[in-house]
């Protein structure tokens, strides 16, 4: 055990920096090592997610289908937006810190010694909270690529695959090419695979990997709660995993109570409408250009024009190749690069409310930039929050 809390409590206020994913060490070894201290379990199931964009999504909508069939569920997910144990999902809810803070006063020594990354730890810690709550089904969502993502420390059953394109290049290189082959690693050990339709220089590259790689059926879902059309993509590939799963005998599982588990599934971050006075708007946690362009279907359902897109990039990041796709959707387009500073988001939303009172906005960028404006939305004018 670990006997001084400051210590402990330093790493905990650290695990609430949203950067956390961007202290990433390659290999897997440091994990594992970790991890051979303590006794675990398999579930009955575990899926792991990689992808470019849809990771999140895909898992909430599966988390969503088993807890509606009576499956208890883990889900571990990034980055956060307001709090560190949004990353920890044990049924449906954030883990509280009584579950978490004695599983970290255990490891953090252990971590320490064979100098884990804080996003490693963190991938124990979820394990280990799944391990200890006897959850069902564990679904990990890969942070960066998956050949040396501290997901793959564990075996998985089923690996899914959401679409693939071109983002985190200084990790996992500069082309489509090279990112393809870091991601095909989620399938390596799993008994099943399923992919989103991809490009075919991706199909190309992860079929090669493994060629029993399924494809998942696209569904028409009528009644999706979440909204967007890019997320009958991310619906169809978490039913295909249940679907999967319950032919394979691996779940017992009620299909309907399944999609409509999907179906009624809402997710923060995601075209999530928020009202501040009279005023609409919606946050999207969208950062790369491929993110951009499967919104830009959906747009003219929000408002036709919106009144303002505001657009902020972290440091390591530009959406300067994909701005010019959004102007036709609103009468003015906000673009700040490079790292917006605390709150400035919020403000730059502020001087287009007080112009604009009844207006309507879309506010894309980071969960940083969507936690700025969910921490400030009271300041704001808004009463509550609410996802649509």
């Amino acid at each position: 055990m670990h006997n001084s809390s400051d210590p402990l409590q330093a790493f905990i206020r650290s695990l609430d920096n949203p950067l956390l994913d961007m202290d990433y060490h390659p290999g897997l070894e440091r994990v594992r090592e970790v991890l051979s201290h303590f006794s675990l379990r398999q579930p009955k199931v575990r899926i792991r997610i990689a992808g470019t964009n849809g990771k999140g999504s895909t898992g909430y909508f599966l988390e969503n289908a088993c807890r509606a069939a009576g499956f208890t569920t883990g889900f571990y997910t990034s980055p956060h937006m307001l709090r560190f144990n949004e990353r920890i999902r044990i049924n449906g809810e954030p883990a509280s810190d009584e579950v978490l803070t004695p599983l970290l006063t255990d490891m953090l020594d252990i971590g320490k010694k064979c100098g884990a990354s804080p996003f490693e730890l963190a991938t124990v810690l979820a394990i280990n909270a799944f391990n200890q709550e006897n959850v069902d089904v564990e679904i990990l969502e890969c942070g960066l690529g998956a050949r040396l993502d501290a997901t793959r420390a564990v075996a998985a059953d089923l690996a899914l695959i959401t679409p693939i394109a071109l983002d985190h290049q200084a990790w996992l290189g500069n082309t489509l090419q090279k990112i393809a082959h870091e991601k095909s690693y989620v399938m390596q050990g799993c008994d099943f695979s399923i992919s989103v339709p991809q490009h075919k220089e991706v199909s190309a590259i992860l079929t090669a990997f493994n060629p029993d790689l399924r494809t998942c059926d696209i569904r028409h879902w009528n009644k999706l709660q979440a909204p967007g059309q890019h997320q009958q993509l991310n619906a169809s590939l978490a039913y295909s995993a249940i679907t999967a799963l319950t032919q394979a005998q691996r779940l017992d599982c009620d299909l309907d109570k399944a999609q409509a588990g999907i179906a009624a599934c809402q997710i923060p971050g995601r075209l999530q409408k928020i009202s501040i006075g009279n005023a609409s708007v919606w946050l999207d946690a969208a950062h790369n250009r491929h993110a951009i362009e499967a919104l830009l279907p959906s747009l003219t359902s929000l408002a036709d024009p919106l009144d303002a897109i505001l657009v902020f990039t972290r440091e390591d990041r530009s959406l300067a190749d994909a701005i010019d796709l959004l102007a036709p959707y609103c009468r003015q387009l906000v673009y700040k690069a490079g790292g917006a500073g605390a709150g400035e988001p919020a403000e730059q939303l502020r001087q287009q409310l007080a112009a604009k009172p009844h207006g309507s906005f879309l506010v894309l960028g980071s969960f940083i930039t969507v936690a700025d404006i969910l921490r400030n939305s009271t300041k704001l004018g808004s009463a509550e929050q609410h996802i649509v």
